[in-house]
C-alpha cells in the first residue's frame, strides 16, 4: 500500500508556469507511445511521465543486466534478469499510479504495429541503433497514420534530434534505406541522424564500435540529454506552440564540445554534402576494420 495519498494536481504543480494549468491537464489525457526501453527509452517514459502525460503504449522485449548500468533506467542489481518493460513500468506508476499503460513485451513487429500505435498523439522512438527494421516498420506506420515521430540518438556526449511530422518529409525520403546492405544502413541512419557529426572527434577508441557485433560505447549523459529534448519537442508538438524543428533539419546538441548545430539538407540522404559524408564513412567503417 502507498504510504501517501497520491493527487495529480500537487505531484506536477511545479510544471505549472512553464504549462499552463489547462495544458497541464491536457497532457494528462495524451497517449505517447515509446518502442525499446533500454539506453533512451527509459528515460523518455520517465520524463514524460514527470511531464503529467497520461498514458503510455510501450514496447520491449529484453531484460536488464549488468552491461547497462552505465546508462539506462532501471538498470540495477535488483533488475537483473527481469523483463525492462516491467521493471519502468513500476518505475513509472510509482510517480503516477494513475498511468493508463499498454504493454507490448513481444516487440514491435508487423502484426502489432498498428495496435501499439492505436490512439497514439506521438510516437517516440527508444529503439537499439542497430534494430533497424523494426525502426523502419514503425515509422512507416506513424506515416500511414499521420502520427508525429521524434527520435533522438545518444551520441558521445550529446543528442542528435530529427523530427517527422504529418504533411513534411518522411523517414524513408530522408534516411534512404531501401535497398540497402544492413551496413549501408547503418551508416545511412548515423549520418542522417547526425549531419554535424559533432561527437566524432573525441572517440578515444574507435575499436569499441563493432557493426558486426552490434555494440557501440555509450554514455548515461548522452541519454539523459535525449531524454529532455526528446520530451521538449513531445510538448511542442502536444500544445500546439514552440518551434519544431523537422527533418529535413536536425537538432546536434553535444556537451562535450560546448556546441548546438541545427542542419538542413534538402534531399536528406541524397543531398550532395550527405553523400560526402557517407564515403567517408564507409571508408573509416573499412579501415576499423582492417585494423581489429
Amino acid at each position: 500500500m502507498p504510504l501517501h495519498r497520491f493527487e495529480f494536481e500537487t505531484a506536477f504543480s511545479r510544471n505549472i508556469g512553464w504549462l499552463t494549468q489547462q495544458e497541464q491537464q491536457d497532457l494528462r489525457q495524451r497517449r505517447v507511445a515509446i518502442a525499446g526501453l533500454g539506453g533512451v527509452g527509459g528515460s523518455h517514459l520517465m520524463t514524460l511521465t514527470r511531464l503529467g502525460l497520461g498514458a503510455f503504449n510501450i514496447s520491449d522485449f529484453d531484460t536488464f543486466g549488468l552491461v547497462n548500468f552505465n546508462r539506462q533506467a532501471g538498470a540495477s542489481l535488483r533488475s537483473i534478469d527481469r523483463p525492462k518493460i516491467e521493471v519502468v513500468s513500476e518505475m513509472a506508476r510509482d510517480v503516477n499510479p494513475e498511468l493508463e499503460i499498454r504493454a507490448f513485451p513481444e516487440g514491435i513487429k508487423a502484426d502489432n504495429v498498428d495496435a501499439f500505435l492505436e490512439g497514439v498523439d506521438v510516437y517516440v522512438d527508444g529503439l537499439d541503433y542497430f534494430a533497424v527494421e523494426a525502426r523502419r516498420l514503425v515509422f512507416a506506420a506513424c506515416a500511414r497514420k499521420s502520427i508525429p515521430a521524434v527520435t533522438a540518438a545518444p551520441l558521445g556526449m550529446g543528442a542528435a534530434v530529427l523530427v517527422f511530422v504529418p504533411g513534411g518529409m518522411g523517414f524513408e525520403d530522408y534516411f534512404q534505406l531501401e535497398g540497402y546492405s544492413e551496413d549501408e544502413q547503418l551508416i545511412r541512419f548515423l549520418l542522417g541522424l547526425s549531419p554535424a557529426m559533432l561527437q566524432r572527434s573525441y572517440l578515444v577508441a574507435p575499436e569499441a564500435v563493432d557493426f558486426d557485433r552490434h555494440l557501440g560505447p555509450s554514455t548515461p549523459m548522452a541519454c539523459e540529454l535525449c531524454a529532455g529534448i526528446a520530451a521538449t519537442q513531445v510538448l511542442k508538438l502536444l500544445t500546439g506552440r514552440g518551434r519544431v524543428i523537422a527533418a529535413p533539419r536536425a537538432l546536434h546538441f553535444d556537451a562535450y564540445r560546448n556546441k548546438l548545430s541545427i542542419t538542413w539538407r534538402p534531399g536528406g540522404n541524397r543531398n550532395p554534402l550527405q553523400r560526402i559524408g557517407l564515403a567517408i564513412a564507409r571508408h573509416q567503417l573499412k579501415r576499423m576494420r582492417e585494423t581489429t
